[in-house]
């Protein structure tokens, strides 16, 4: 009994301990990865002077960068957990140190799209997934709490490092201001050498007990999956559907989440292009290097107060029925202050803008897992929110250069915030019709439900009456 009474307490995540050490970590390596990418758009006018390239062929090192990362993410998750989470992050840190340290001797653009693209990319990608994960090994009961500090490091980072590289790049170039950014990524190898693996990780973070598992939502895979393709049809449709609807994927022929998912590629399209080009921008404006720099600053840190303002908000009783209305609303509003930024020409004007677009894009990147858990129900959770962050890498890698190319073709910056604001207004629009469609289903089913019921109800022979 003592024996089975000490194997429960191993298997229990701690709650604090260690734990908070791996919250620390991961805190770091969102700072080293998400960060120090937000961070890439700074070398972007000094890329292009020196090199003499044009706007688009520049955009593709950033593009390269952020995709690499979001393809290569499973990569990550394989390794942690065929390996460990120490072992994949300590081989992405020295990975991605080496990428930065190429890159500060790159001799041409093609160079740092390996470099600084794919190289680094891939290093990033073998840290941020293990760590993440392994926060959620350590915490249960805590678990918000301790994704909220770890995930912070994104915002804060971009707040911090934004005009620490500005004066890097000032006082030793961008290969010297490189060279110091190679060494503070070296820092996720010291991370990862922390993350100490938990006794029985794997029941820990595959385990849901029965007070965690949600009941599925009326509209979940069972209600609104599609029929069967008919026996006439051809065996590769019919085993394809046969592996969909019965593997852990089943989610994939829902028509919630494929409207969703389209959603989210205009959505991915949209709002990675103002984090590119508005330093670009604000330096074409007259705007001094040191206060454009500034404006991602401001962005970076008003992220982190949507991030957390909104989660708790949408958390209320009040709100928690209306979180899907509160996530359109919240890109819908990063779409109209794209559309708005062409009349923006001076740092003051740029200021709301950057506290607007920083608040609204930490607010719909809180509640993105919670939109998607309403829509797949918590047990198909981890793997829609897989595809939906890889639903990311495609607009990641193509729409900063055609962003660029825009610009080379008209000479400005205005096409570019245009196309930024189309699509996320795009993509506030399709998901905003989603609900509409769902809603009107859902009323339509009850009035049928209740028409039933009445009917049953009539069909019935009267009680007798009493003599």
């Amino acid at each position: 009994m003592a024996a089975g009474k000490q194997r429960d307490s191993r298997e229990a995540p701690p709650d604090g301990g260690w734990g908070w050490v791996i919250v620390g970590c991961c805190f770091m390596v969102t700072v080293c990865t998400r960060a120090v990418t937000r961070c890439v758009s700074i070398f972007f006018v000094e890329f292009q002077a020196h090199f003499g390239a044009d706007y688009a062929a520049t955009a593709w090192i950033h593009s390269l960068l952020d995709c690499s990362t979001m393809l290569c993410a499973p990569v990550g998750s394989l390794v942690g957990s065929r390996c460990s989470c120490r072992a994949a992050v300590v081989a992405g840190g020295l990975l991605a140190s080496c990428g930065l340290l190429l890159s500060s001797f790159a001799t041409s653009l093609e160079m740092l799209y390996f470099s600084a693209g794919i190289l680094t990319g891939l290093g990033f990608a073998l840290c941020y997934t293990p760590a993440i994960a392994l926060v959620g090994c350590y915490f249960q009961r805590r678990k918000a709490l301790a994704y909220g500090v770890a995930m912070s490091g994104s915002g804060i980072g971009t707040f911090v490092l934004a005009p620490v590289v500005q004066m890097l790049i000032e006082l030793y170039s961008w290969r010297g201001a490189l060279l110091v950014l190679s060494a503070f990524v070296a820092n996720l190898c010291v991370c990862g050498a922390l993350l100490r693996p938990i006794a029985l990780q794997e029941e820990q973070c595959g385990d849901i007990s029965q007070q965690d598992v949600e009941k599925p939502p009326k509209d979940s895979v069972d209600l609104l999956a599609p029929p069967p393709p008919p026996e006439s049809s051809a065996p590769r449709l019919r085993r394809m559907w046969r592996l969909l609807s019965c593997g852990e994927y089943r989610f994939l022929l829902l028509p919630d989440f494929l409207g969703l998912a389209v959603s989210f590629l205009f959505l991915a399209s949209g709002c990675s292009l103002p984090f590119v080009y508005l330093v670009p921008y604000a330096l074409s404006a007259g705007i001094s290097h040191q206060h454009a720099a500034f404006l991602m600053s401001i962005l970076g840190v008003i992220d982190i107060v949507g991030n957390i303002t909104f989660g708790w908000l949408t958390d209320r009783r009040c709100l928690k029925p209306h979180r899907l209305a509160c996530y359109v609303f919240s890109v819908g509003m990063e779409g109209l202050c794209c559309l708005f930024t062409p009349l923006l020409c001076s740092f003051p004007l740029l200021v709301p803008f950057a506290m607007l677009y920083g608040y609204f894009d930490g607010a719909y990147v809180a509640l993105i897992p919670v939109v998607t858990s309403d829509v797949v129900g918590t047990t198909y959770l981890s793997s829609a929110l897989g595809v939906v962050y890889f639903l990311h890498a495609i607009p990641y890698l193509v729409s900063p250069p055609i962003g660029g190319w825009l610009v080379d073709v008209t000479g400005s910056y205005t096409a570019t915030f245009l196309l930024s604001g189309a699509a996320l207004l795009a993509s506030a629009v399709i998901l905003s019709a989603v609900t509409g469609i769902r809603h009107c289903r859902h009323r339509s089913d009850s009035v049928l439900l209740q028409s039933s019921e009445n009917c049953h109800q009539g069909t019935r022979a009267p009680p007798p009456q009493p003599v």
